[in-house]
């Protein structure tokens, strides 16, 4: 059996694959919610309302003193002033009472302990001041009356919700079940999160984030150890979490290889409904219906079953947008709507015409507008997620949107988070990842962004006002100077003041294996037909460097063996040197370290941030400019324990062009 491929039965519209499988899921009877249960308010936390929450008793179900001191008739208060003070008497017209007292019988008011005055034989009291009716008195019902709403069905209950219920009367609440999910990894190539992976193997995680996406939305969730690439295993333990869950999960294995075996799995223990979806990415989802086995009479005959692609952004996205809402079904409620904004997005996507396609961002309010940056792609990329402020859907059939474009972005941050996060657009530099985390140490309520398009593309984005910084080190070939010529060209000829401010000069140089076993020592040898090179994207301050270089010793580029292949960061190059893809890369000595390369020093370089004044000047930036400016900091102690970095400059202003 493991020799058979597996093909997609269709692939057909997210719209239209969500309603095919809903409608085999209703006719399994497994639309609609599942089975109330009565739970301790211990117990109750976070979980579903499966009926409303009326009031049993009212509260306060007295009238309640809310003041220490006296209770008394206001009518006998009434006249009272400092030029004429009024004596009461204790036991007769006052009554001493504690915050929480019954209203002793006859009275309707209470005056402030420090409001009176005890005279000194201890039978009387004397007032200054009338007291109106029902003064520092919590009325009978001022909080919630008998037999009124507490909290309606479909409400999930939060910790003050917890007080209401208790207080209106009750000690438990009828809620829904909880949902049971099983999530089962497969796959001989996975191991478990924590182990030491070899050469092709995985760590295994998805299991984790589908667990916890499912634990949000209220589920109890049992996560499967890994099962490796073997039919009956798979099955097996496919038909054993079928016994006692209400969605089984099978992550990975809704391809089309050989050793993909959910879709057989699916339909022979049940139905598929769907097997190819026009998303991307997420295209092998796998939607059906199986028949259970079920131990638990509580449980319905039926249980949904899903194959999960196995790549991390799939899985989850296939997760959140199929998967989720049916969740939140079952508990008698939608799934939360995600705000939307409209942003303007920073370059051109390109998307296939038949498929919907998700594209995670990152947001930052630049001027009067939300800039929207599209993430590094592919659906391996699970940093994406975490990087990501917010999604983009672009439909099918739309073929795309051009850089500059107003889309709508369904947030996936708080909305507050986008005016105080900073954008920084241009060249990769590992001290902009040391700088955002230096501002959350700092406790300043900001986010520093990088998105990493070169240093020509930064003062690109500059000129178009989607950034409120950028990286940059250009070389002037002419004059041999960093940065200012390129601002002045770029920028100040277009009347867009900036401010370049000195960040770190860096070495560059050619990063190599560990032992050098190629002998590199310098330019000359990437002409050499046994070496390969991996190069910057064009617009790279590296890639200009390494141009300017080659044509100051007289090498043709056409010689360089890998000059056409890019790469966009210092570490994406340090990982085609690290994975034996190539011989050597210009970069940092920062990024050789990190991946534990090593280094061949060429020459010295300056690293500035381009500011434009407008930004420079405002309240944004100026924690950051402080902590570039301190000589003391630990972030520019950690940037010169990197290796191969100048931070004499550090937060100078360099030039006010």
């Amino acid at each position: 059996m493991s020799s058979e491929r597996n093909i997609y039965l269709r692939d057909v519209p997210l719209d239209t694959a969500i309603a095919s499988w809903h409608a085999a899921l209703e006719t399994a009877g497994l639309l609609r919610p599942l089975e109330r249960e009565r739970v301790f308010l211990h117990q109750a936390f976070q979980r579903v309302t499966a009926a409303p929450v009326w009031a049993r008793v009212s509260a306060p179900h007295y009238h309640a003193c809310a003041m220490d001191g006296y209770a008394v008739r206001s009518v006998d208060t009434t006249g009272a002033s400092e030029t004429s003070p009024k004596r009461l008497a204790i036991g007769t017209s006052a009554f001493p009472v504690d915050t929480g007292d019954p209203l002793p019988a006859g009275t309707d008011a209470v005056i402030m302990i420090e409001q009176v005055l005890e005279l000194p034989a201890g039978a009387e009291i004397e007032i200054m001041a009338a007291t109106p009716p029902w003064q520092y008195v919590r009325a009978m019902g001022e909080d919630m009356v008998a037999s009124e709403l507490v909290l309606p069905s479909g409400h999930r209950i939060r910790s003050q919700d917890l007080g209401a219920l208790a207080g209106s009367g009750h000690g438990d609440v009828l809620v829904w079940r909880k949902p049971r999910v099983a999530i089962i990894p497969t796959g001989s190539e996975l191991v478990a999160a924590g182990e030491t992976a070899r050469p092709g193997e995985i760590i295994e995680y998805n299991s984790l984030v589908l667990a916890a996406m499912a634990q949000e939305a209220g589920c109890a969730v049992t996560r499967f150890p890994i099962v490796r690439d073997n039919y009956a295993a798979i099955k097996a333990a496919v038909s054993q979490a079928l016994e006692e869950h209400d969605l089984v999960a099978i992550n990975a294995g809704s391809s089309a290889g050989r050793e993909d075996f959910t879709s057989r799995i699916v339909a022979e223990l049940g139905r598929v409904c769907v097997h190819g979806i026009a998303i991307r990415p997420g295209h092998p989802a796998i939607l059906g219906v199986a028949e259970r086995r079920a131990q638990d009479p509580s449980l319905p005959i039926n249980a949904a079953l899903v194959g999960i692609p196995g790549y991390p952004v799939s899985a989850v996205l296939v997760f959140d947008q199929i998967v989720g809402p049916l969740l939140y079904r079952w508990q008698g409620m939608a799934a939360p709507e995600r705000p939307v904004v409209r942003a303007t997005i920073t370059r051109k996507i390109v998307s296939p015409a038949g498929d919907d396609e998700f594209v995670r961002v990152s947001l930052g309010q630049v001027g009067e507008r939300i800039i929207a940056s599209p993430l590094a792609g592919g659906a391996g990329v699970i940093t994406s997620l975490v990087k990501a402020d917010g999604v983009l859907k672009i439909p099918r059939m739309s073929e795309g949107v051009h850089a500059g474009a107003q889309v709508d972005v369904e947030l996936h941050c708080p909305p507050g988070k986008i005016n105080r996060t900073i954008l920084a657009i241009g060249s990769h530099d590992l001290c902009l990842d040391l700088l955002a985390a230096a501002l959350k140490q700092s406790g300043a309520p900001l986010f520093l962004t990088s998105a990493h398009v070169g240093s020509l593309g930064g003062l690109m984005a500059l000129q178009r006002g989607e950034a409120h910084l950028a990286g940059s080190h250009l070389l002037d070939e002419a004059s041999g100077e960093y940065n200012l010529p390129a601002v002045r060209d770029m920028l100040a000829s277009r009347d867009i003041r900036s401010v370049v401010l000195g960040l770190v000069t860096r070495v560059q140089g050619l990063m190599v294996p560990r032992g050098n076993p190629k002998r590199i020592t310098g330019l000359r040898d990437l002409t050499r037909g046994d070496v390969t090179f991996v190069n910057r994207q064009r617009g790279a301050g590296t890639r200009v460097l390494l141009d300017y270089e080659l044509k100051k010793h007289e090498l043709d580029p056409r010689n360089v063996r890998g000059y056409e292949r890019q790469e966009y960061t210092h570490l994406s190059v340090a990982v085609a040197v690290s994975s034996g893809l190539a011989d050597c890369g210009l970069g940092i000595l920062a990024a050789a370290r990190a991946l534990e390369l090593d280094f061949v020093p060429l020459l010295e370089e300056r690293y500035d941030l381009v500011v434009p004044r407008e930004h420079f000047d405002g309240p944004l930036l100026a924690p950051l400019l402080a902590n570039l400016r301190d000589t003391t900091s630990a972030f520019r102690a950690d940037v010169k324990a990197m290796g191969g970095y100048g931070v004499d400059r550090m937060g100078d202003v360099l030039a006010e062009l």
